[in-house]
């Protein structure tokens, strides 16, 4: 295994975000690392609309979006991450992901596996499979969901 300098995790609040932080956060803490929590946000209920993925939460505005990310770095400081960076981003969750990784040069990037058993991510594609196609870095799909 390669050594991890900058680890990027997204989170959109929830509760299957936060255990995909909480790995990232111990991997991180491990590898003495940085790790990058991003968010994506949609800038209207338009483009929010346009989305036919239904397995992610939807989040309006970049308001929320940067509380989400306050208390996924408090949830990371619990698990030993140390040195965190945030970064918020308009669109959907894979092309924000994407931009996140690339800006920060990421050697690993770490989702939950929400939505890539459901019939819409088998039909259409799921955030953790989207991402792990699209990656130039690691990927590391969490199981945060049954």
């Amino acid at each position: 295994m390669s050594d991890y300098n900058k680890i990027v995790v997204g989170t959109d609040g929830s509760k299957s975000s936060l255990l995909a932080v909480e790995r990232a956060a111990r991997i991180a803490g491990a590898f003495d690392a940085t790790l990058v929590i991003g968010c994506a946000y949609y800038e209207n209920k338009e483009q929010a609309s346009k989305t036919l993925r239904q397995d992610t939460v939807t989040i309006l505005g970049d308001e929320k979006a940067e509380a989400n990310l306050q208390s996924a770095r408090e949830h990371a400081e619990k698990f030993g991450a140390k040195n965190i960076e945030t970064a918020v981003r308009p669109g959907t969750p894979v092309q924000a992901l994407m931009d996140i990784v690339k800006d920060n040069n990421a050697e690993l990037l770490v989702v939950g596996n929400r939505g890539i058993n459901s019939l819409t991510g088998r039909l259409l594609g799921s955030v953790p499979a989207d991402v792990a196609r699209q990656s130039d870095c690691d990927v590391m799909i969490v199981h945060t969901v049954s």
